[in-house]
């Protein structure tokens, strides 16, 4: 669909006066580092294969050292790293490319993680897994099993956040070890906790059946031991039925012990206050509309305009709206 002209114009206006726009994140140092440290990874998967190139592969590996550590394999590594619009990315390898030197020449084999020993000893900008802030303290719950296993925890691998649980849907508490409303303790123990969600009939339950049920949802009522949904024109129940309402919803009223639809078309005081309108009764409501061959002002049905020799009267039957128009 076509935006309106007077929308378009103000988009328009806005691109060419440099109108300030929604920025997105900045990423992180740590996640620089890594993103930095995934390309080197793949770089060294790429070339894993590769060789001097020069046609006499054996005299190059024996007389230039083998290509597998070679500074000629890390050159090619490092060219693929950034991409030439990548600001970030390539101010950060020109700031530490002695490093990634030392590390390729001299240290990888006492060190062989990459981003253990680049991103988190060397520029101390990440944690290990299950540590947080600028000093690497284990998160909540200890740094194997952060959160319990149930949740995050705030600066995971960062110099950032303060080590709090930010729980998974279900779970709750200060180490994601409590199960919330609608959820209940499937398993629990020393080192595990495991909340399941209940029936869609409970709010509170010991189960995974209606019948465990400790208090029903909010259109649910207990019956026989079970939640059992109310009738669509019960506001509350005591029961599965129409017969088990406490009260009725808008626009219906008890009759014989159930809640029976209102026709509002039929009551003395109209609901439809236009001159010539016509009121149509619907389950729960109703609708106004004005007859055929009349249209709508604020306060009255009026006559259109009939080709000569037609004449349309309010008391013309019009047939009732369609279920898509109600």
């Amino acid at each position: 669909m076509r935006p309106p002209a007077r929308a378009a114009l103000g988009l328009l206006l806005g691109l060419l006066l440099g109108l300030p726009r929604e920025a997105s994140p900045r990423p992180t140092p740590c996640r620089r580092c890594r993103e930095l440290v995934d390309k080197f990874n793949q770089g060294m998967v790429d070339t894993a294969k590769k060789n001097f190139g020069g046609g006499n592969t054996a005299w190059e590996e024996k007389s230039l050292s083998k290509y597998e550590s070679s500074e000629v394999r890390l050159l090619e590594i490092v060219e693929g790293l950034c991409g030439s619009s990548d600001f970030e990315c390539n101010r950060l390898v020109e700031e530490h490319e002695e490093q990634l030197e030392a590390w390729w020449l001299r240290l990888k084999k006492k060190h062989p993680d990459l981003f253990e020993w680049f991103c988190v000893k060397t520029l101390k900008v990440c944690c290990p897994p299950g540590t947080y802030g600028p000093d690497c303290l284990a998160c909540q719950g200890g740094s194997e099993r952060p959160c319990s296993g149930n949740g995050r925890c705030s600066g995971d691998g960062s110099r950032e956040g303060d080590g709090s649980c930010q729980c998974h849907p279900g779970y709750r508490g200060a180490l994601c070890t409590d199960c919330m409303d609608g959820y209940f303790s499937a398993l629990r123990n020393e080192t595990h906790s495991v909340c399941t969600a209940c029936h869609e009939s409970c709010k509170l339950c010991t189960g995974p059946t209606s019948r465990d049920c400790t208090q029903c949802q909010a259109g649910w009522a207990s019956e026989d031991g079970a939640c059992v949904e109310c009738d669509p024109t019960c506001a509350g129940c005591t029961g599965k039925g129409p017969g088990q309402c406490k009260e009725c919803i808008a626009g219906y009223t008890k009759e014989s012990g159930q809640c029976a639809d209102v026709d509002e078309c039929s009551l003395p005081e109209k609901p439809c206050l236009r001159k010539h309108e016509n009121c149509y009764n619907t389950p729960g409501s109703y609708v106004c509309v004005c007859p055929e061959g009349f249209e709508e002002t604020e306060d009255a049905c009026v006559q259109a305009a009939q080709p000569a020799g037609e004449e349309v009267t309010a008391e013309t039957p019009t047939p009732p709206p369609s279920r898509e128009d109600l």
